[in-house]
This record gives C-alpha cells, sequence and structure tokens, in this order.
C-alpha cells in the first residue's frame, strides 16, 4: 500500500512500522499512484476537524484525485472515495463522475446492503 500525505500528516508510525515493507509513505502523489490498481481518497477534514479546514485544504491541495493524477495508474486501475465527497478538493468533479474509473456509486451502494445485514444481524442477536 502506498500512502501519499503532506509532511505532519503521516499515519500513525506504530501501524506503519508493523505492516514493515508493504506500506509506504510519500510526499508525492504521483509516486504513490505509478502503477497502482486501486486509487482511493478522503475528505481532508473530517467531523471534529472543522476549525483546520483552512489548513488542510492548504496542506492538502497538490494531492486532489483527478485524473491528470489517475493517468499514472495502472492501465485499468479504478478510484474509490468512501463518500460523502467535497467535489474539486480531494477529488475532480469530473474523476467522481467518470464511470469508466469511478466506483464511488456501487461503493455506497454496497456499503448499504453490508450496513442492512449488520441492522439485522444486530437485531436478530437480541431475541
Amino acid at each position: 500500500m502506498n500512502i501519499a500525505c503532506p509532511e505532519g500528516y503521516e499515519p500513525d508510525a506504530q501501524l506503519v512500522t508493523e505492516a514493515g515493507d508493504r506500506v509506504t509513505i510519500s510526499q508525492n502523489p504521483v509516486e504513490a499512484v505509478n502503477g497502482a490498481d486501486l486509487v482511493t481518497t478522503d475528505v481532508y477534514a473530517s467531523m471534529g476537524q472543522e476549525s483546520e479546514q483552512q489548513v488542510r485544504l492548504e496542506k492538502f491541495a497538490q494531492f486532489q484525485v483527478n485524473h491528470e493524477l489517475m493517468a499514472h495508474a495502472a492501465d485499468r486501475a479504478i478510484f474509490m472515495h468512501c463518500l460523502p465527497a467535497h467535489r474539486e478538493e480531494e477529488v475532480s468533479a469530473a474523476l467522481l463522475e467518470d464511470n469508466s474509473i469511478s466506483v464511488v456509486w456501487d461503493e455506497a451502494e454496497n456499503r448499504l446492503h453490508a450496513q442492512k445485514a449488520l441492522m439485522v444481524f444486530l437485531l436478530s442477536a437480541s431475541t
């Protein structure tokens, strides 16, 4: 797994160490997606991080996933995002809507079914 992020936003060092050579960290998004079969991203500031929104927008500006970045991935690479996405921030609107690369809507539908199954399991476990 290749992870691209600005300096200071790296994942927990202990987790990276435990993963060994299966994880690489880079501050260069092109290097990280080079030859990748799957490219994914998330919002730059999650709930509870609203006060950091502007700083994160500036620090992550060069990490937007778009067609230009995806051109460095494998020929049949796909793009995923857990949604909701902030169009033109972490992902370009054009890429998000490109059904030949983006599978975000299928991903969201699959999550819906998984959540429904979990609800059935939890409700039936209490009887």
